[in-house]
């Protein structure tokens, strides 16, 4: 059985895919990141999350099967 990924516990190969995509992957982050009580970093993600955090999710997804996680406030 694969590892619950980061998306709302999704398989791994759910979320890489919703990684993938830009527009699911700047979704799915800033909503990853206002359920686990990080308000700072999900209005960021809101507004830089489609560029450069979107390159980075998609090789920390690859690599740890875990979003980018810049700021824990």
């Amino acid at each position: 059985m694969a590892k619950n990924s980061d998306y709302f516990g999704l398989d791994f190969v759910v979320s890489l895919i919703l990684a993938i995509i830009p527009i699911t992957s700047w979704l799915c982050g800033v909503v990853t990141r206002l359920q686990e009580g990080k308000i700072f970093a999900g209005l960021v993600r809101l507004f830089l999350g489609f560029n450069i955090i979107w390159l980075l999710d998609l090789i920390f997804m690859i690599k740890d099967k875990s979003i980018c996680r810049l700021i824990n406030v």
